[in-house]
């Protein structure tokens, strides 16, 4: 029995220490870590600047102050011309203007309750045609009344004075058959149409650009039918106005195309002059 209990202990005892003889002891080799090669960053080049973009004309122009011409309502003005027609949306102008062509217009309109007055400078060629057809009447020196004596008051009423080394004369009428008298009844109804169209104009740009398709259009058919002064004269607000982003596409389209014509026509008007000279 004691045997049996010996051999069995003995057993028990290799049993035991057999896993430490088993096991063979592993040796962790550690890896050689591989060195990243380290990246030589370049100092930054400076961006450079870029160029500004041009404006976009999508603001309206600024213009210089321009001088006031209200003493022209006074003695400076030598040329007056006085407009009146109860009914019509301007029913009174006035324009005044010394022997340059600068001046003021005054003008009542049927929304406004008090009349306007803006400067004004006519163009050099409007001035020389106003002056060559009051040397042609002899306007100062003739006692002629010009008016027709077939009335046509719907026309209105229109009054032309001019002074000159310091003698005056004002003629009254309603219509002329005479050619110059007719012909300044017909230019400053044509100055009148310019600046009361400016004027609606500049009120439109400022604050109801979607008027101004409606004066654009206005704008060409007084060109078209000759109810203007001097067209060319008009081009660097036209040109102003085609390239003005605030306005409606139709606007700017309409401006172009009657840059175009007046382009042309004055093109065509000076080949006419000079073939007239050779």
């Amino acid at each position: 029995m004691r045997i049996k209990t010996l051999i069995f202990l003995l057993f028990v005892c290799l049993a035991a220490t057999m896993p430490a003889f088993g096991q063979k002891k592993r040796s962790r080799t550690k890896r050689p870590v591989k060195k990243e090669p380290t990246a030589v960053v370049a100092a930054p080049k400076p961006a450079a600047t870029p160029a500004p973009d041009p404006p976009k004309l999508n603001s309206r122009p600024t213009t210089e102050p321009t001088e006031d011409h209200s003493t022209h309502k006074m003695a400076a003005a030598t040329h007056i011309y006085l407009f009146e027609r109860p009914g019509f949306m301007y029913p009174r102008i006035e324009i005044r203007h010394d022997d340059a062509g600068k001046g003021v217009i005054t003008f009542e309109k049927m929304d406004l309750d008090e009349p306007l007055d803006d400067p004004i400078e006519l163009s050099p060629a409007t001035v020389t045609a106003i002056d060559a057809a009051f040397s042609r009447l002899n306007f100062l020196d003739s006692s002629e009344d010009y008016d027709s004596k077939q009335k046509n008051i719907a026309t209105g009423t229109i009054s032309i004075t001019l002074k000159k080394d310091g003698c005056s004369r004002t003629v009254t009428y309603t219509w002329s058959d005479n050619p110059d008298a007719k012909f300044l009844m017909d230019e400053y109804r044509r100055i009148s149409n310019e600046f009361t169209w400016k004027f609606e104009m500049q009120v439109a740009r400022e604050n109801q650009p979607l008027e101004t398709p409606r004066l654009m259009a206005r704008f060409s058919s007084l060109y078209q039918s000759n109810e203007l002064p001097d067209p060319p004269h008009f081009l660097p607000l036209l040109k102003q106005l085609a390239n003005d982003e605030i306005l409606p596409l139709i606007a700017r389209n309409d401006a172009e195309r009657v840059i175009k014509a007046i382009e042309k026509a004055e093109a065509k008007r000076l080949k006419k002059e000079e073939k007239a000279k050779n």
